[in-house]
């Protein structure tokens, strides 16, 4: 038998996502310098995501630009609600056609939604920052044009049963409500009326019995239940929000996009606008990137997680980058924000909601069609390509050479997996052989008797769905890396850990 009594184990448990802020001995072992279309695992490890796929093979009618981007997207009545250039749409997945409900808007620009339900007719109200407000009772689209009515209000929400407008061009430091139980009704004597902030409005958001107002430089919130008691008070008067298409309720918080960084509304009012309110820190060389041509998001609420779209309008879809962000349990009962890379999705808007009881995530797209995510092993027909690298381990001690034995991998696959891996030594260094790729192969997920998908030769029967892939590698160095690639759009692969073993060297 060969002698082992010289090999070392180095065991790394996955978890952690990206980090970027950290030197080469302070980085978590577990977590990643590269973890691209790799989501952070609620159950461990980084599973490659899901695809997308068209939720309609029927393009959202174009006006007269032939290259229109879909403009907004909302839920309503189990539709989706698709905003294109001048006119609005509804429809249904599948393949049927686009049902029009509004047109002859002109300039239009984001579109803002609001689901309400006043006087048991539940109706939708939309904004482009361009038009009068628009409202679709399910029967016929009516204009909000009466007297007081905002001409151009970009964002709207409900608030306490009344309709609450921001964004206007005239006054965009300005919030006009409605009268209680009328969207159309702008009389004082009924109820109706404004409050002034001391910034330009960039949202407006709902959150725990409050009306959060998002401005340039500051951030504001609406207490009370009518114009009777309605007061304003302040979250911070020193920091505010970039693009109000980054807030997302997750997790029993806000978190939004600030100068500094990606924050949570309640970590910005207990700590106040100090750095420490930022949640994003170990990624915040991607975010002072962010290009705010196109800012969109979403939140997956079965996986805890929040994405970040930020492709500039002019960028190619296969190198669209986002943000994905998973909200975990962290130490001594706490909890904790990882982080991956998003690559090849390019949304021109999006949201995430229900149909007919199921979570659903769409985005509309720059070619006009209506995209669900989370579908799929591809991007619409596209291969996803995922990569993960780890940290350069030392493995405890930079000074002695290790020469690498074998790598035994720990994951969970769905499916096919066939994926690569490599070994790099001493920081990828030109003057240290590097080993070629090794593959990473293994048939389908594991098997249930009598399940029809179950076939002999393709199916892994009796596998206990987590298995140990042992192989052989070679080189030395004094620092290991390993990368892996999956680029052959094969089904989605949780990678829990992996154990390297070596035997020690001479040192340097």
């Amino acid at each position: 038998m060969p002698d082992t009594s010289l090999l070392s184990p180095y065991v790394v448990r996955l978890g952690g996502g990206l980090v970027l802020d950290k030197d080469t001995f302070s980085i978590p072992p577990g977590s990643a310098l590269q973890l691209e279309n790799f989501e952070p695992d609620i159950n461990g490890g980084y599973r490659r995501i899901n695809g997308f796929a068209k939720f309609n093979t029927n393009i959202v009618p174009q006006t007269s630009a032939a290259s229109e981007k879909v403009l907004g997207v909302a839920f309503y009545k189990n539709q989706v609600v698709a905003s294109r250039g001048e006119n609005v749409y509804k429809g249904t997945s599948g393949s049927g056609a686009w049902t029009q409900l509004d047109t002859g808007r002109t300039g239009a620009g984001r579109y803002d939604f609001a689901v309400f339900n006043f006087n048991n007719t539940e109706k939708i109200i939309w904004c482009d920052g361009a038009n009068n407000a628009s409202v679709y009772d399910n029967s016929s689209v009516t204009d909000i044009n009466a007297t007081g009515a905002p001409a151009d209000p970009q964002f709207v929400t409900i608030f306490k049963n009344h309709v609450f407008f921001a964004g206007m061009s005239a006054n965009p430091q300005e919030v006009v409500f409605t009268a209680p139980f009328d969207e159309t009704d702008f009389s004082a004597a009924n109820g109706a009326g404004s409050v002034r902030v001391e910034s330009n409005v960039k949202a407006l958001k709902v959150f725990r019995d409050r009306l959060f107002i998002f401005c340039e430089d500051e951030i504001f919130f609406l207490a009370g239940s009518s114009i009777a008691d309605f007061a304003l008070q302040p979250v911070t008067r020193k920091i505010g929000c970039v693009d109000g298409f980054s807030i997302q309720e997750i997790a029993g918080d806000l978190i939004y996009l600030a100068p500094d960084g990606l924050r949570t509304i309640a970590g910005t009012q207990k700590i106040g606008d100090v750095e420490l309110g930022t949640v994003s820190k170990q990624i915040q060389p991607r975010l002072d990137a962010v290009s705010t041509d196109r800012i969109s998001s979403l939140v997956i609420r079965k996986k805890s997680q929040y994405r970040l779209f930020f492709a500039a309008d002019t960028q190619a879809e296969s190198a669209a980058p986002g943000i994905i962000g998973v909200i975990k349990a962290g130490t001594e009962g706490g909890v904790g924000w990882e982080y991956a890379d998003l690559k090849g999705i390019k949304p021109s808007c999006c949201v995430s909601g229900f149909i007919s009881g199921t979570e659903t995530a769409v985005h509309g797209g720059h070619d006009g069609y209506i995209y669900t995510q989370e579908t799929g092993n591809t991007f619409d027909g596209t291969n996803i390509a995922s990569i993960y690298q780890g940290p350069d381990f030392t493995m405890g001690d930079a000074g002695i050479r290790k020469m690498m034995q074998r790598i035994i991998w720990n994951y969970d696959n769905e499916g096919n997996v066939d994926a690569d891996f490599r070994i790099r030594y001493d920081f990828s260094s030109s003057a240290i052989p590097q080993p070629a790729q090794y593959p990473l192969t293994t048939g389908a997920a594991i098997a249930i008797y009598g399940n029809s998908s179950s076939l002999f030769g393709t199916a892994v029967y009796g596998s206990s769905g987590t298995p140990l892939v042992r192989q052989s590698i070679e080189g030395s160095g004094f620092t290991v890396s390993v990368r892996l690639d999956d680029k052959d759009g094969a089904s989605p692969i949780s990678i829990k850990g992996y154990q390297l073993e070596f035997t020690p060297g001479g040192r340097r």
